[in-house]
């Protein structure tokens, strides 16, 4: 299979603890020029390239700028945030582009604060990532050395500063208004929506919140334009997208590859096939709070609204094989324990939810009973409808699709 890279294209070609080396592969070019355009222009490439959002949402990128700008011509603070907690099961994309090209990120980000008029940035990254950390942090220092972040960048009137903060390992932080809330020391509880980050974010200022491999795209597409983005991937969905795969196949890794690739193209192209000679028998797609498939869904184009049409998610583009002897139900379980260790007991539709999956699940490991697995989708149910952020709202996507395409019991 052949990758197409865009977030990933300097891997390998650069070191990514030297600005020299980025700067001598046209690195920075694009802030350079984007800072003489007016934001509008920029904004507008960004909607008609279609970018989405990378980080499992799929909402529309150029969206989103609009909205934190418009709300930003209204206040003289204002802010951009680079989401790097990355905590979903078997998610390492950011983690790579913020290993092998910092500088990227960086670019992306100074980009963004230009078009909605930020002054301030940060980067929030799981305080796992000791080579991300270093890596940006090092980065940081070399672009402000150049006078890349700082005042009056490349002559022109912005200015803008970026720092790191540190997650402490929580799973809700990797939702944008929670982790907002850690940002400002506060404990990483979710916020009520609305009022959206455009509107009311950091430190009650507008605020744009995207994460690594989203704005990694923006360099990118303000250098080639709109119209080169549309011509990659899906009508939809374009763009590429890093998969991260993991489990039973002989080649476990990540590729960035245009949207649209099918599963099996993932799975028997780049992974190599099954491990051991093993038959496939399912893939969870977009880590714990993802879905389910069986073979029927090996040839479904991978991208946000192909899947959504399907009623299966593409997430983060985590991907997670079983082989003929693995338990889908074993494997649904262990993501129900996820949940309930990770819910901050907020909202009590989550927090006694999260308890009674498991109880449920207990029953159903025990002996086979439709019933449990009946109000097990009932209360997952209860649970989305109900629940104040995703981790609440996400039980039911695996459960729903395990029951759709497996039966879910202890014998299988």
């Amino acid at each position: 299979m052949k990758e197409t890279r865009i977030a990933l294209a300097n891997l390998g070609k650069i070191r990514p603890e030297s600005i020299e080396d980025y700067l001598e592969s046209g690195g920075y070019k694009v802030l350079e020029k984007a800072v003489t355009i007016d934001p509008e222009s920029l904004t507008k490439e960004i909607e008609d390239a279609g970018l989405r959002g990378r980080g499992g949402a799929g909402f529309p990128a150029g969206t989103k700028s609009r909205f934190s700008r418009l709300s930003c011509d209204i206040c003289p603070e204002k802010y951009v945030v680079c989401n790097a907690d990355e905590g979903e099961p078997g998610t390492f994309k950011d983690r790579i582009i913020m290993e092998n090209d910092p500088h990227l990120l960086l670019e992306g980000m100074l980009i963004a604060a230009y078009i909605i008029g930020a002054s301030k940035g940060y980067i929030y990254i799981r305080g796992e990532y000791t080579e991300s950390i270093n890596r940006v942090s090092a980065a940081i220092e070399q672009a402000r050395e150049r006078n890349i972040l700082g005042n009056k960048i490349f002559g022109s009137e912005f200015s803008c500063d970026i720092e790191i903060r540190l997650g402490a390992g929580s799973y809700l932080c990797g939702e944008e208004l929670t982790l907002l809330e850690s940002l400002e020391g506060k404990r990483g509880y979710p916020r009520i929506k609305p009022p959206f980050p455009a509107e009311k974010g950091l430190f009650g200022k507008p605020t744009l919140v995207n994460n690594v491999e989203t704005l990694a795209h923006y360099p990118s597409i303000i250098q080639n334009g709109a119209a080169w983005y549309n011509h990659l991937g899906t009508e939809k969905s374009p763009g590429t997208k890093i998969f991260t795969i993991s489990g039973k196949v002989n080649n476990p890794g990540f590729l960035e590859v245009e949207t649209g690739v099918t599963l099996r193209e993932l799975i028997f192209d780049f992974g190599g096939g099954i491990k051991d000679g093993k038959k496939f028998k399912a893939a969870l797609l977009g880590g714990a709070a993802g879905t389910f498939v069986d073979e029927s869904m090996l040839d479904v184009p991978l991208g946000y609204d192909t899947l959504k049409e399907k009623n299966l998610t593409l997430g983060s583009g985590a991907i997670m094989i079983l082989d003929e002897d693995d338990s889908v139900t074993k494997v649904l379980h262990n993501a129900l324990r996820f949940f309930k260790h990770e819910s901050c007991g907020k909202c009590v539709p989550c927090r006694v939810g999260c308890k009674q999956l498991l109880i449920l699940m207990d029953r159903i490991n025990e002996e086979y009973d439709p019933e449990a697995v009946q109000a097990l989708e009932e209360e997952a149910k209860y649970m989305a409808a109900t629940s104040l952020c995703p981790l609440g709202q996400s039980p039911i996507l695996p459960i729903a699709s395990a029951k759709r395409f497996f039966n879910i019991a202890a014998a299988e």
